[in-house]
């Protein structure tokens, strides 16, 4: 079966290294030296653009940003639908919005192409072991379609109804993910400045009832250890968080708490912008949303007391050294992490 994977980034590169293998494989990627570098390493063949991609493909997925970058792959001389067969299969792993997702069905039934949404969870972790878990929505015969090119990077794949279900669960999960963020950002701050210190804490609670996936896993191992890993962009997680509110919204319930941290997503992101990269107590850190978010606040402190300096044509600020008594003014901050930082020569 031959598959075209269409979005290299930090989670689609993993996923489509496992469909090298069983092969063959077309790659396409927005930046086409991605593309090349994903070849150069794994195999597979580049493709010049979307319509070259899909021309001879059985099986053609997506994994991009957004709907709306989906969408805008099937138009033009060059775009998918240029491409694409009759009877291929368009399998879209973008955490995307079901209403456009539909559309984009509709689209492609129009030209005898199958369609299902089939978001993944797991992240650049889960799709590097080909671990993920697949939330599909689709007719059951493309869905059984489906299920053969999907179980190489997923693990669990979950047909939960018709198109549009899978990108409704995805956005719901992340929307909570994120209320969880938020909740233990406020909280883990409120201990650190107790006095508690950040290590004792996060053991205590994940043996009690309010540890989750955020204490037990992103926090120990990304935040704690000073790696800040780039896998996630606060605007992206703001996205989804959106597509959950909406959807909440079409189905009648009263969605106040995930509108509430949508809009506190909104005022980081605004405030800190899409792709900022920052630096000072977290060397060279990605500010990636879901796994630093509860950082956000230091750091924009810090910018504002003038520990960092700014280069506006980079987007990215550079750490200054400053004392010690000063930084412990910024409002989260880890004992660990100070620790970190002076071993890193970042501050006094």
């Amino acid at each position: 079966m031959h598959v075209a994977f269409l979005g290299l980034g930090a989670i689609g590169a993993p996923m489509a290294a496992h469909l090298v293998r069983p092969g063959p494989l077309t790659v396409w990627n927005r930046t086409g030296g991605r593309a090349a570098e994903f070849v150069a390493r794994h195999g597979g063949v580049a493709a010049a653009s979307p319509r070259d991609a899909a021309a001879a493909a059985d099986v053609v997925i997506t994994c991009l940003g957004t709907s709306a970058d989906v969408s805008g792959l099937l138009d033009g001389p060059e775009g998918i639908l240029a491409g694409v067969r009759p009877g291929a299969l368009f399998l879209d792993c973008t955490s995307g919005d079901p209403a456009t997702s539909r559309r984009i069905a509709a689209r492609l039934a129009e030209r005898g192409v199958a369609f299902a949404d089939a978001p993944v969870s797991g992240g650049t972790n889960g799709a590097e072991a080909g671990t993920l878990t697949v939330m599909v929505g689709g007719d059951e015969q493309d869905v059984l379609q489906a299920r053969e090119v999907l179980r190489a990077f997923g693990q669990r794949i979950e047909h939960l109804g018709p198109v549009g279900a899978g990108h409704a669960m995805k956005a719901v999960n992340n929307a909570l993910l994120a209320v969880n963020i938020r909740a233990f950002a406020e909280g883990f701050a409120g201990l650190v400045k107790a006095g508690i210190a950040a290590r004792r804490a996060l053991d205590v609670l994940n043996t009690s009832s309010g540890r989750s996936f955020v204490s037990e896993s992103l926090v120990p191992d990304r935040v704690l250890t000073g790696a800040f890993p780039p896998t996630f962009r606060l605007a992206l997680l703001e996205k989804d968080v959106g597509i959950a509110a909406s959807v909440l919204e079409q189905t009648g319930v009263d969605g106040a708490l995930i509108r509430r941290t949508r809009e506190l997503f909104r005022e980081a992101r605004e405030e800190l912008g899409l792709n900022v990269t920052l630096a000072g107590v977290a060397l060279e850190l990605e500010f990636g949303g879901k796994q630093v978010y509860f950082v956000a606040r230091a750091v924009s402190g810090a910018l504002r007391q003038g520990l960092f300096d700014e280069d506006k044509r980079l987007g990215t600020y550079r750490p200054v050294l400053v004392p010690l008594a000063n930084l412990t003014r910024i409002d989260v901050r880890p004992p660990e992490l100070r620790t970190w930082a002076r071993e890193q020569s970042l501050i006094d």
